[in-house]
């Protein structure tokens, strides 16, 4: 079992949420494992098996809007709607979690369809589950189909090496992976009410950890990856659907690597109540308790998945202040992470602060779905949907790597040592700080440099 860093640091915008450690731990109620079932042809690991130990578990999903969505998230959708009656197929119930990599079973056609659906009864016959409760995952190269062989044979020898431990949630982990360089993982633990705890206030400890895949075909309107989060709380999926939206508004859509979405991406959140924690109901402090660690989580396995940008050196974080409000500076962030000239920039060790002012003048709001899940009311979010974000360039200022680039109040550009910010952006990690000076909001973006590996990796990624 491997820990990769631990007590991650956070800063002011994310000052409220859980220290998350680096390391896999499987929360009471699931098992979990992976191996090699030769659908790469590298012979890596493809295939990752989630289970429960008992029963089922609230499950809620955040699925790609791509047009193209692919066979396994559309069957999610459908298995999630059918288990919760709730047509919108963003929560119900599940028992089993199947990821495989090596074809991303998108533009398959009808073909796909029936292949996926045909996973779905492998893993209920090999688990003894049902077919409806269970999710999928797919990820590779678009337009090929899944060799149902080798997932039948895989899915036969997986499902009998399933465990309770880390292990097996680091080797799930490992088996997501297509082009990321390390495998990515995180947890955190939180204290919520006991189910028997009134009314002397028993509390009991619940873990919430995630894993996740992603480093290619990344952009916000949830970035191209894939991740399972798992928690042992209590909580119906509605109310876990409400508390992963937010999540993932505040962290995987403020993820950009190169500009591109993809037909695959999904976060699925299941609950399996093990931990003998008391129900969290909407509105209470268990519900947020619970929503600020699975945001922990996301948080911490997007800056993983940046900073394993396909060819990158640099992690770049946007932390904007100051703004009109939260969505605003999200908007801002975005913008900034997503820049090209920015991604150059920093890759170059160049601290052009015009790149960042140039991009974060082009921001505009993100579309009604997103500020929605973010919490704007449905009539203000179609309104402000795409408009830009509000920017006055005499309050703006402009740090790059802690240094003071701009300050509009001080008449724009101001005198820095050019020579120490170049040294300062030589760090593992490039933080880009806006300051609008125009109210409270809040937001961050997470992205990494632009190199001439990710030409190279992409340009071949086929042959």
């Amino acid at each position: 079992m491997t820990t990769t860093r631990e007590s991650v640091p956070q800063d002011a915008t994310a000052a409220n949420l859980p220290t998350v450690e680096r390391r896999p731990v499987l929360p009471a109620g699931f098992r979990a494992g992976g191996l090699a079932a030769g659908i790469k042809a590298s012979g890596r690991p493809d295939m990752a098996l989630i289970a429960t130990t008992s029963g089922r578990a609230a499950a809620a999903a955040v699925f790609t809007p791509n047009s193209f969505a692919a066979a396994p998230v559309r069957l999610s959708r459908a298995h999630l709607a059918e288990t919760s009656g709730d047509d919108r197929g963003g929560f119900g119930w599940a028992e089993a979690v199947i990821s495989t990599s090596g074809s991303a079973n998108a533009a398959t056609g009808r073909a796909g369809d029936e292949d996926q659906v045909q996973i779905a009864r492998m893993v209920a016959d090999q688990l003894g589950t049902t077919v409806p409760q269970t999710l999928h995952l797919s990820t590779g190269i678009i337009g090929t189909r899944l060799p149902l062989d080798k997932v039948e044979a895989g899915l036969k020898s997986l499902a009998g090496q399933l465990t309770t431990d880390g292990a097996g949630l680091e080797a799930a982990a490992v088996a997501l992976r297509t082009t990321d360089s390390v495998t990515k993982v995180a947890t955190t633990t939180v204290s919520l009410p006991h189910r028997d705890g009134e009314p002397d206030g028993q509390t009991v400890n619940v873990t919430v950890s995630g894993i996740a895949k992603g480093v290619g075909m990344i952009h916000p309107r949830m970035a191209t990856m894939l991740s399972v989060v798992l928690t042992d709380a209590a909580v119906p999926p509605e109310v876990l659907w409400g508390l992963l939206r937010p999540a993932a508004v505040r962290t995987w859509d403020q993820l950009s690597i190169d500009g591109d979405t993809s037909t695959n991406d999904t976060v699925f959140v299941l609950a399996s109540g093990a931990s003998g924690a008391a129900d969290a109901v909407p509105g209470s402090a268990a519900a947020a308790t619970l929503g600020a660690a699975i945001e922990a989580v996301a948080r911490d396995l997007a800056r993983q998945q940046a900073a394993d940008g396909e060819g990158a050196s640099t992690l770049i974080t946007a932390s904007v202040t100051g703004a009109e409000d939260d969505a605003s500076a999200r908007a801002v962030a975005r913008a900034v992470v997503s820049s090209s000239l920015v991604k150059a920039a920093i890759h170059g060790r160049d601290p052009n602060w015009g790149r960042v002012a140039g991009a974060a003048g082009n921001a505009r709001l993100a579309d009604a779905a997103v500020l929605k899940a973010g919490g704007m009311a449905e009539a203000e979010a179609a309104v402000r949907a795409g408009s830009p974000a509000v920017l006055d360039v005499d309050r703006l200022t402009i740090h790059i790597a802690g240094h003071l680039v701009f300050d509009g109040s001080a008449g724009g550009p101001v005198p820095f040592d050019r020579a120490a910010a170049r040294q300062a952006m030589t760090a593992d990690e490039v933080v880009i700080e806006l300051d609008l000076r125009l109210g409270s909001g809040r937001g961050e973006g997470f992205g990494c440099d632009l190199t001439e590996a990710y030409v190279i990796e992409n340009s071949e990624y086929t042959t």
